[in-house]
């Protein structure tokens, strides 16, 4: 059993194997108990489709570069995620990035030369293998199980919500919407000493209500205006998500300067 050829993996995959009836036919898949994979990170790729769920949790921001990934922020310095606890939980009614949902599967091209994607997932992931718990991916004849068909249906859609992310920050793009963030938070008890974020960024404001009406019209149309307002609106939650780390201890020295990462899908 080969893995794929690993150029460089996304974030959480440390390795990547093709799924097929040959030599998983036995394989299962079981939940994680511990999403302590993903304790240690505070910038999580998202997907337009989750925009307006994901706003009433997270600050949404765009990573920085050429290249912008929509981000859920988790945290506001790097290591730091104050959604799940120290036993990889998550104990509250919050919205969970289909990024950590799809783990360990993927789709990927096994050949750097074909359009064709396979189901792989990470075997170091320690949830899919032959155990005798779990749901089976393949029935005895080797024919996909309706838990391997959820996995492939899942990563697909996955993959169709990256296309259409890609468009809508091609747009924003296009329109030269984007500007480097830049947010300062004062904590009460030491006033002249804020801690300043950057290296992300945002849609500014400003230039969206100076927008023709044409491209108004249009977005309004197909709901790419909800999508920018979802992303502006969310921003308010870095001081919400500030207050967590202040109170699970987890804030650094004021006077250092932060960034949220690139983190590609």
């Amino acid at each position: 059993m080969a893995s794929a050829p690993q150029p460089e993996l996304p974030l959480f995959y440390k390795d990547l194997m093709p799924l097929n009836s040959r030599d998983h036919v036995k394989w299962s898949s079981k939940p994680f108990d511990s999403l302590n994979w993903a304790d240690n990170q505070h910038a999580i790729p998202l997907t337009v489709d989750e925009f307006v769920q994901a706003q009433r949790d997270f600050p949404i921001v765009f990573s920085s570069g050429d290249n912008p990934v929509p981000l859920a922020l988790m945290g506001l310095n790097e290591n730091v995620n104050v959604f799940i606890d120290e036993n990889g939980k998550i104990n509250e009614p919050v919205y969970i990035p289909a990024y950590i949902r799809r783990y360990p599967f993927m789709l990927a091209r096994l050949q750097a030369d074909s359009n064709e994607l396979s189901l792989c997932f990470d075997p170091t992931a320690g949830v899919v293998g032959e155990f005798d718990e779990g749901e089976r991916l393949f029935d005895d004849e080797g024919k996909v199980s309706p838990a391997g068909q959820a996995a492939l249906d899942f990563c697909e859609q996955f993959e169709q919500a990256g296309a259409r992310t890609q468009a809508f920050v091609d747009e924003i793009k296009k329109h030269d919407l984007l500007m480097e963030g830049e947010i300062a938070i004062t904590d009460p008890a030491k006033p002249d000493q804020p801690f300043v974020y950057r290296g992300f960024q945002m849609i500014n404001d400003e230039k969206v209500r100076e927008l023709d009406e044409k491209t108004v019209t249009e977005w309004t149309k197909n709901g790419l205006l909800a999508l920018v307002y979802a992303h502006i609106f969310s921003l308010d939650l870095m001081r919400a998500v500030f207050a967590r780390q202040m109170g699970q201890g987890k804030v650094p020295q004021p006077s250092a300067l932060q960034a949220a990462p690139v983190a590609g899908a």
